[in-house]
């Protein structure tokens, strides 16, 4: 199955009800002579469903293009569920340059939508899902390579932005020791014992080796070309803000290099890559300013996380709670993802 159709089988549809709290939040936010058209799912980040449309006047022109990510009912506000957290957050990031959707409109109550929700701009650009990319990327290694570049060099200035003074009471900073820790309920569960054991091989190597965390800064949480807008070439935008904390930073430029680094992945998901993950590490330390010498342990640690968020969507695939094809190919490379884990830091 190519990626297009995945993207259609998994995209909820747009009811009526949707419609009609769409066209109300319209006339409210726009005026009663404006209209909506093109709404439409799109494919959703972590959490949430997420819908496009745009907005006219009554003479024809344009007023905007949107976003429209809805909390999933009947779930507890926290964390990746919590969509409207990512409101403060964009438009900081928005504020200081970054290429981020703007958030104009955005509500934690549930009078308009019966959830929380955020409104977003739309970008220009397509994401590069890497490991099976639209057939409108050309994916020659000249054209390919700078993609990748562009997410390296752009990292650095996220965590650059001061957390602290523009988002005091956001959010606290996630410790280092539960991005390790964590993980060990969700992969003890795997339907594969062989999982299980390398799983706890890595999680014991990266605690016996764990570095200091600082800095600390604003973390993406899933941070390679999949999550960025592309246009012609060039980085149009960072999305899907779903898991971003406060924690150390160097848990992105470790997850962007893990994603690189084809020495984890089995052919039959190779993720489409002409750079190396020490070119990436060299970029994204050119513009921190400084060298990292603990980098090869977040990209092992970025390893561990995924094995373990394949163990349990593998599991959910095969007893058919959470259907997803996807992830039988990641069920090819969990092992090895723990093993060069281990490797990686000893």
């Amino acid at each position: 199955m190519g990626q297009e159709e995945k993207e259609q089988e998994e995209r909820p549809g747009v009811d009526d009800q949707l419609r009609a709290d769409l066209a109300k939040f319209v006339a409210l936010n726009f005026g009663d002579t404006a209209r909506m058209e093109n709404v439409e799912p799109m494919l959703g980040g972590h959490a949430g469903l997420t819908f496009g449309f745009d907005v006219f006047d009554q003479a024809g022109e344009q007023l905007g293009g949107y976003i429209i990510k809805l909390a999933p009912k009947g779930v507890r506000r926290e964390g990746n569920t919590d969509v409207y957290r990512t409101a403060p957050l964009l438009n900081t990031l928005y504020d200081a340059g970054l290429p981020v959707p703007a958030v104009p409109f955005a509500s934690p109550d549930e009078d308009e939508f019966e959830v929380p929700y955020v409104v977003m701009e739309k970008l220009k650009g397509r994401e590069f899902f890497i490991w099976e990319p639209h057939e409108s990327f050309d994916l020659s290694d000249e054209k390919v390579a700078p993609m990748w570049r562009d997410m390296a060099e752009v990292l650095p200035r996220i965590h650059q932005v001061d957390w602290q003074s523009k988002l005091p009471n956001w959010e606290t900073p996630r410790p280092l020791l539960d991005e390790i820790t964590r993980w060990q309920p969700i992969y003890a569960k795997a339907l594969e014992p062989e999982w299980i054991v390398a799983a706890d091989r890595a999680r014991e190597a990266l605690l016996a080796s764990m570095p200091d965390e600082n800095p600390i800064g604003i973390v993406h949480g899933d941070y390679q070309p999949g999550n960025g807008l592309f246009y012609e070439g060039k980085l149009t935008g960072i999305i899907d803000w779903e898991l971003v904390r406060i924690g150390s930073v160097q848990l992105d430029i470790g997850w962007l290099m893990f994603c690189a680094d084809k020495s984890f992945w089995t052919d039959n998901i190779m993720p489409c890559v002409p750079v190396s993950p020490a070119e990436l590490a060299d970029i994204y330390q050119r513009g921190m300013g400084r060298r990292f010498e603990d980098i090869l342990w977040y990209q092992a640690l970025a390893a561990y996380q995924l094995g373990s968020i394949a163990c349990l969507n593998v599991r959910l695939h095969r007893k058919k709670q959470r259907i997803d094809p996807m992830w039988e190919e990641f069920a090819h490379t969990v092992t090895r993802f723990y093993d060069r884990a281990v490797e990686l830091i000893t």
